[in-house]
């Protein structure tokens, strides 16, 4: 509120009066004044000595309204959004000078800018702003091969954004496995979403522990195992060594058995301890270790113990470890009432223990809600246990039992259960474990409950009957998972979920990316009402860059933006979305190969478009190169 005030003061000083903040929305955008007004994919001859009144005039109309983003003011009438404001006076706005302004009369025919530059301001004058632009896209789609071999060779050198290069280099998909591992040394950021064996080789070997760090922190990492092996034995911190480790069993990597001897010799022995993937032959090691820590860790593999060792474990000195050792023990024998009322906290018990039938009848009975709800989701829970539960009077006790996997689907049926269809849902992990049996997804396919369905569409492969009953599920989600994680899912299905999803963070283009989704046909699409479906046109191979061009001026941002992407732009579309009222738009505009180099060599050296110009294809390597060194050269500087 305060960075507002003072840019409302800042008007007022200049002699304005504010009259709205202006969402973007149809408006020619403030993002693209400020590039015109840096000379960048800008109409020839526009810039200018002085603004005199006349073109203020021109600017203001009538009522003496315009629109204004001041430079550097980002927060509250910002030079990201315009401020609508009003001038009474006759003479000329005192805006010139320190910071830099763009402004644009209400009817978008009317340019005027006035930014700093390495040679004093640089001010701008544009009438018929429209038509200068389309002017401007045409002539800049016009340049030769001469011409972009001689801005090529030019490049960088001039101004540069090389932290923004050095953010956005490793997005590029034509930078080669070479430029990528140079990056390294400056950027690691890029790893969350690499995939090529190469530099993830020279990550995991790189010396520097931040680099390391990253690929075992990113949220999907596609490492080998022996990728994940190498960056544990890399490790020299023991803590973060299990750890990398414990984030390797949980990614699905196989750990050498000399790995494991390693960890457990290690000052984090207690920890590594608890790694699920520990060989067998260490166990009696665990439970005899004088570290209660361990012995107790050992207790969380009780069924892989030999009795001997159980018994240790169950008269063992320290009260932890036969606390432990109680509850593994109590799994699968009934935990008498003495032993349960000896627990320091009976909850763990309540979560995981088989209790005694008449301990049982007693808890499920419970006045405290609490106990009931841990004993709902308890997998040794008797059945009569199950059935008293199923009637409780709180709601979230009787979902939770009515997703128990010991329940038949007719007795799931006659549980009243609490389901918001529009909560996040997660796949239940016993459903999960019953993917590749094909009956057992007949089965739960027809369950009451839309939790068990939507597990069951997150199989990879299911049978054809279960498929097809999937496909019609009423509940939409069902169809969204299957579409998004199974192999099978019928074309029409797919094409229906098109009309409400575009993808996830998790399964990102899906259903559009599906193997299944149609690609032929989709040109009877092209005068659909609807947005979404006239994306699809451009998906058939039938399709031309007329239908292109056709759709890059289409009313609906996302239309625009599919034609914005296509490889089959024409350089001058490509140029005149970079004006697109949408910031989507405008930045899949900035990743086309299909731009003039002039205006992508301009875009590279523009704040706000330098991260994302940088991914372009169209850059050529050894440019790329020349860039990244740039950018290593600002990040290796002193600040």
């Amino acid at each position: 509120m305060q960075r507002q005030e003072e840019f409302h003061e800042l008007l007022a000083c200049a002699g304005l009066t504010v009259v709205e903040d202006v969402c973007p929305g149809s408006l020619f955008p403030p993002e693209a004044g400020w590039r015109i007004a840096r000379g960048i994919a800008a109409p020839d001859g526009v810039a200018r000595e002085a603004l005199d009144a006349a073109w203020w005039r021109r600017l203001c109309g009538v009522d003496g309204e315009f629109l204004v983003a001041v430079l550097r003011h980002r927060i509250g009438g910002n030079d990201s959004w315009w401020t609508r404001v009003r001038h009474a006076g006759s003479g000329v706005p005192e805006l010139t000078g320190d910071p830099g302004f763009v402004a644009l009369s209400l009817d978008g025919q009317v340019l005027l800018a006035e930014v700093p530059g390495a040679d004093g301001p640089r001010v701008t004058a544009l009438d018929r702003l429209p038509e200068r632009l389309e002017e401007a896209a045409a002539a800049a789609g016009l340049e030769t091969e001469v011409e972009r071999a001689e801005v090529w060779a030019a490049v960088p050198g001039r101004r540069a954004w090389p932290l923004h290069w050095a953010e956005g280099i490793g997005s590029n998909p034509a930078a080669t496995d070479e430029l990528l591992i140079r990056l390294l040394d400056v950027e690691e950021g890029f790893l969350h979403g690499c995939d090529r064996p190469a530099v993830l080789d020279a990550a995991v070997a790189h010396p520097d522990p931040r680099v390391r760090s990253r690929l075992a922190d990113t949220f999907r990492p596609k490492l080998t195992s022996d990728q994940w092996v190498h960056l544990v034995r890399a490790e020299p911190s023991p803590n973060r060594r299990v750890l990398w480790a414990e984030h390797a069993c949980v990614w699905g990597a196989e750990l050498p058995e000399d790995l494991y001897d390693d960890l457990l010799a290690s000052p984090s022995r207690a920890r590594a301890a608890e790694l699920p993937g520990l060989p067998a032959q260490h166990l009696p090691g665990l439970a005899a270790d004088a570290d209660p820590r361990v012995r107790a860790a050992a207790c969380a593999r009780w069924e892989d113990l030999a009795a001997p060792l159980r018994e240790r474990l169950l008269a063992d000195t320290d009260h932890a470890v036969r606390t432990a050792a109680l509850l593994a023990h109590h799994t699968g024998v009934p935990m008498p009432r003495e032993v349960f009322a000896a627990l320091p906290d009976p909850r763990r018990a309540l979560e995981r223990c088989r209790l005694a039938p008449e301990l049982e009848a007693e808890l499920v009975r419970d006045g405290d809600a609490e106990v009931r709800r841990a004993l709902a989701a308890n997998p040794g829970l008797g059945a009569h246990g199950v059935a008293v539960l199923a009637e409780d009077s709180q709601d979230d006790i009787r979902s939770a039992v009515a997703l128990r996997p010991d329940l038949t689907e007719e007795q799931r049926a006659a549980v009243r259960h609490d389901f918001d269809p529009t909560s996040m849902s997660h796949t239940l992990p016993w459903v999960e474990d019953l993917h590749g049996d094909a009956d057992a997804m007949r089965r739960l396919a027809a369950s009451s409950h839309p939790l068990v369905r939507r597990s069951v569409a997150r199989a990879r492969h299911l049978p054809p009957d279960v498929v097809a009953r999937l496909a019609r599920d009423e509940d939409r989600v069902v169809r969204l998972f299957l579409a998004e994680s199974c192999e099978d899912a019928p074309a029409d299905m797919l094409l229906e979920v098109w009309r409400w999803w575009d993808g996830s963070f998790s399964h990102p283009d899906r259903p559009r990316s599906h193997p299944n989704f149609p690609r032929t046909g989709l040109l009877r699409y092209t005068a659909d009402p609807s947005g979404r479906m006239r994306r699809l046109a451009l998906d058939d191979p039938e399709s031309t860059p007329v239908d292109v061009a056709r759709l890059a001026r289409d009313p609906e941002a996302e239309v625009r933006r599919r034609a914005a992407e296509d490889p089959r732009l024409s350089p001058a579309d490509a140029v005149r979305l970079l004006n697109d009222p949408e910031a989507h738009v405008r930045g899949t505009a900035v990743r086309n190969p299909r731009l003039p180099a002039r205006v992508l060599a301009g875009l590279l050296h523009d704040r706000d478009t330098a991260c994302a110009a940088v991914t372009n294809p169209a850059i050529p390597v050894p440019v790329l190169h020349r860039i990244l060194t740039a950018a290593a050269a600002a990040v290796a500087a002193p600040r």
